[in-house]
């Protein structure tokens, strides 16, 4: 994979976490790999762009107590460092979403050259400190998944071994190829499976499906089914707090592990 998009030696290695239909555990991925980045001594930062704010939530934050969030950054009224807060995991910030968001996407589209506003708002000696960014995506392929795309090194696509996450994976590979046209002509892309049951049949049908269709480009990590995924979220907390040592967090690992490799191209000092 080319490390790629962007010409600043201080930029992050940023990650996308995109897909239009919810409930793929996207949110899920971002705040579960970011906790494992960090034990990693990656310093991550992740930023919450869809406007339900559930990554926000996931790491006990109330949406509704932040005055500063990505969608003031997006508008102009705020450097990003500045909308980024500590969280109850050392090495790992956020930069979260509230209410503002809603008006956020409508607004992006008067701008001029608004896919370029989260990449511009990435560059500076004052981001250099952290070694990742993790964007997670809204559940929709507007304004604000674009502005997300443009700014990636790599968009992680989670899909379930089911019938409709497989079928949404053509808009996004649309979306995908559009920006790779228009605005940031490196981007890769990985996709990754999650909630897989490995005593399924159906999901064993899908899972031959996309090794078949994307065979270079389906990550080797898979996240397996673990009720502790979602108690986490619950509690407020990554699933690395929340269940040590859970199916889920060896998972979550498993594929910060395998995401290093990429990581690393672009960052050698990560190592």
């Amino acid at each position: 994979m080319d490390s790629v998009n962007g010409n600043h030696s201080a930029t992050p290695y940023v990650i996308a976490l995109c897909h239009h239909k919810g409930g793929v555990a996207k949110t899920t991925t971002t705040l579960s790999l970011g906790a494992c980045f960090v034990e990693q001594h990656i310093e991550t930062l992740m930023i919450d762009l869809d406007p339900q704010a559930n990554l926000t939530a996931g790491m006990g934050l109330n949406p509704a107590e932040m005055r500063r969030s990505a969608a003031g950054v997006l508008l102009g009224n705020g450097r990003l460092i500045k909308a980024s807060l500590e969280t109850s995991v050392p090495g790992l910030d956020i930069v979260p979403s509230n209410a503002d968001m809603l008006a956020v996407a409508e607004y992006l589209k008067t701008r001029p050259r608004y896919e370029y506003l989260l990449r511009d708002s990435l560059v500076g000696a004052e981001l250099a400190h952290y070694q990742v960014v993790l964007v997670d995506c809204p559940a929709a392929l507007g304004p604000l998944t674009l502005n997300a795309l443009t700014a990636a090194n790599l968009v992680i696509v989670p899909t379930q071994c089911e019938y409709f996450s497989t079928q949404g994976l053509n808009s996004v590979m649309k979306l995908i190829n559009l920006v790779r046209a228009r605005t940031n002509p490196g981007l890769t892309f990985r996709l990754l499976v999650t909630m897989f049951d490995q005593r399924g049949q159906q999901h064993s049908r899908v899972l031959a499906y996309l090794q078949e269709r994307f065979a270079n480009s389906l990550l080797q990590t898979m996240i397996g089914v673990d009720g502790k995924l979602r108690e986490s979220q619950l509690a407020g907390k990554p699933i690395t707090l929340h269940a040590h040592s859970s199916r889920g967090t060896q998972h979550y690992r498993q594929l910060a592990e395998e995401l290093l490799i990429y990581v690393q191209r672009r960052i050698p000092q990560a190592a």
